[in-house]
Order: structure tokens, then C-alpha cells, then sequence
């Protein structure tokens, strides 16, 4: 970001860390506008959402801070690049991740745009616990924010450079604690005292299933043991499933969970007990990756480094070869549990974020590679 930055459109959602960041960039000296980005249109259904208590907190801190606060509405382009290809994938059978989705559609393309083009900002803000680096070349790269626990990288892994070139990460260098800190001190006990948001905003208080229904009509199936291929039960959906996940089975000794889905059959494969091998692999594909700033691997080759598909997970070690196509395979150190057709897999050097890609296919399950390995050892012993 070579220019000059005195006007910053920063993305405000009525929480501590967007809020903390605004007040951080106004001391700092820049000309800050507080921005709320309406995604969703309350009136598609009845829900307790939170949305309308959200916008009055964001403004209520933009006039404590004594800043400009706007509304931009993206419910449109939200609804046919996130909501949309969610369901989509839902009803496929996959676990999307829409917060992935919506900071690369909406947060860092959409207001990006729109901060830029329509508002004549010189650069971007948001409350993301993450930070930036900038190279010689004028790359810039992604890095982990200094609290570890609340790194959200993550969830910035599929944001494009040109993004990240116009973007300041206020609280990237702070821990959570001392954000919620430095609210209290300025007089927004309000906002520092608030709960910190969690799941899809637009859900609200309610069940997943009860609101994912209203979109994705049901489909009766059943629940199969991986293991006898009894059927133990049965769901009204794949789309409300996703593996890993604990299925509630009644009458059985031990607790089921999501091993496999069949989007054809409408039958999910489950196993007993939470550490069954049928739940962990080793080997996986993925779709053609999208690395933020280096690109660390050409087609036909291979690279090491760490990676994670889901957000609270530590990062694991993993061999990273890419084929001509451009797709990726991966392998892992040690079998991981619940790795997620759909769901991104996230690739870090130390504490750079490199990028990340969708996960399209798994490779054979632990209980298969053990059962493959057992018939290995037969053959050869009868031999």
C-alpha cells in the first residue's frame, strides 16, 4: 500500500474488536467512517436474530467515538454468492464454510469495492484478529494475529491480494483482553461486556436444523453401522449432518457419529464411540488452491508445511503435492478425525498464512488402511 492513507472505511458490527479497532485507527490520526454491512434481510423470516440489536450497538459506538457510521447493504450479492452456494453444498452433502465464503465474496470484495470506488477510501479496516506483512517486492503477506486463541486467519485464507494491499488489522497486534480493556476505558462498557458472536448470524437463537429446513426440503434417510451395516436409525436430511458430528441414536450402548454421507442414497454410515477409526484419514484432495501472497508449489511438485480444516483445531504437518491440474493432495503426518469434504483446508508456513483450498475428496479412512493392512498380512503369512 504504497499510497498515502488518511480515509478509512472500517468495517463496524456492533462488537468489541470492530469497535476497539475504529477508536485505534481514529487515534492514530486517519479520517475513520464506521461501516455496518447489512448481509441479511430480517424480514425473510421471523427469526430472533440479532441483527437489528447489532446495528444499534455499531452505531451507538460510532457516536461515542464521535466518528461517521453508514449503512451498506450487500443482502443481494450475499444472498447469491454465500446463502446460496451454501445450500447448495448442503444439499450435495458437503459442510460449507460460509464465513470463509462471505469474507471472500462480501468483506474483502464487495465492501471493498464499495469503500473504495463509492466512499473514495484509501484502505479498509475490520476487527479481525490477524496481521500484515509487507515485502520488498510490495506483496503483502498474511500472518497470525498475536493471540493465538483468537487468531482468525482462518477465516482470511481465501481473501485476494489486491484486498490485502488496502487493509489494516488494528487489533491484530493485541490479545483479546486488552481490546475489551481499552473499550472499558473509553466508556463503551456496553460494547466490552457483549457476547462474543458464534455460528451463522442469520440462524439467531434457534435449531440449525429448523431453520436450514425452511430452504432445503427434507429428505428421509437412514443411519447405517459402518461397521454390522444394521441400520440403527434414521434423519430427515444429509443436509443437516455433517462428519464428526454426534448423532442422536437412542437405545444404543455407545454414542454414534457421522463416518460417512451418501448424497445418492440419502444413507449416512456411522460409527460407535468418538475415536473409531472410520472417523480419521490421512490422505485427502482438494480443489485448486488459492495462496494470498507466495506461491509455494508448481505443478508436479511437492512442499511441506502446516495446515488445519477447521478453525479451533491446532495446525498438523502435512506434505502438499500439487498435480497438473493444478488440484492438490495431501497427506498427513497422523491421521486427522472429521476432515471435511467442502470444508477449507488452510496452509501456514510458521505464522504466515499461505492460502488455502476446498476439500473435494477424502482418501481411505484409518478403519480401511487398518483392514487393507490386516489382509496384507495374511497374504503374506500364507504365503
Amino acid at each position: 500500500m504504497s499510497r498515502v492513507i488518511r480515509k478509512i472505511a472500517c468495517a463496524v458490527s456492533g462488537g468489541v474488536d470492530s469497535t476497539v479497532a475504529a477508536y485505534l485507527l481514529k487515534q492514530r490520526g486517519y479520517e475513520v467512517t464506521g461501516i455496518f454491512m447489512k448481509n441479511w434481510d430480517a424480514r425473510e423470516d421471523d427469526a430472533d436474530c440479532s441483527l437489528d440489536a447489532d446495528l444499534e450497538d455499531a452505531e451507538y459506538a460510532c457516536r461515542k467515538l464521535s466518528i461517521p457510521f453508514k449503512v451498506a447493504n450487500f443482502v443481494k450479492p450475499y444472498w447469491h454468492h454465500v446463502f446460496s452456494t451454501m445450500l447448495q453444498e448442503y444439499q450435495s452433502g458437503i459442510t460449507p464454510n460460509p464465513d470463509i465464503l462471505c469474507n471472500k465474496k462480501i468483506k474483502f470484495d464487495a465492501f471493498y469495492k464499495h469503500a473504495t470506488n463509492n466512499l473514495h477510501a484509501d484502505a479498509i479496516a475490520t476487527g479481525h484478529y490477524a496481521r500484515i506483512m509487507r515485502c520488498p517486492n510490495g506483496d503483502v503477506r498474511l500472518l497470525r494475529g498475536i493471540d493465538t486463541e483468537k487468531d482468525q486467519t482462518f477465516f482470511l485464507s481465501q481473501v485476494q491480494q489486491a484486498a490485502i494491499q488496502r487493509v489494516l488489522f488494528p487489533v491484530g497486534e493485541l490479545k483479546k483482553v486488552e481490546v475489551k480493556k481499552i473499550a472499558s476505558l473509553i466508556g463503551l462498557e456496553k460494547i466490552a461486556r457483549k457476547r462474543e458472536s458464534t455460528g451463522i448470524c442469520f440462524v439467531g437463537k434457534r435449531d440449525f436444523q429448523t431453520f436450514i429446513d425452511k430452504y432445503i426440503e427434507p429428505q428421509h434417510g437412514t443411519f447405517v453401522d459402518i461397521d454390522t451395516g444394521e441400520v440403527v436409525g434414521y434423519h430427515s436430511g444429509i443436509h443437516c449432518w455433517t462428519l464428526g458430528q454426534r448423532c442422536n441414536i437412542g437405545g444404543k450402548k455407545f454414542p454414534y457419529f457421522v463416518a460417512r454421507v451418501c448424497s445418492g442414497t440419502q444413507t449416512i454410515h456411522v460409527a460407535a464411540g468418538t475415536n473409531h477409526p472410520a472417523l480419521f484419514c490421512s490422505t485427502f484432495s482438494t480443489s485448486a488452491p488459492h495462496w494470498i501472497c507466495d506461491h509455494p508449489v508448481k505443478p508436479g511438485g511437492s512442499f511441506t508445511c502446516l495446515f488445519k480444516s477447521q478453525h479451533p483445531d491446532d495446525v498438523a504437518p502435512c506434505t502438499v503435492v500439487q498435480e497438473c491440474d493444478l488440484t492438490l493432495h495431501v497427506s498427513l503426518r497422523v491421521p486427522r478425525r472429521a476432515i471435511t469434504p467442502g470444508q477449507f483446508a488452510v496452509f501456514y508456513s510458521d505464522e504466515v498464512c499461505l492460502g488455502s483450498a476446498k476439500i473435494t475428496s477424502l482418501g481411505p479412512s484409518l478403519q480401511e488402511e487398518i483392514s487393507v493392512a490386516k489382509k496384507n498380512h495374511i497374504n503374506t503369512s500364507g504365503n
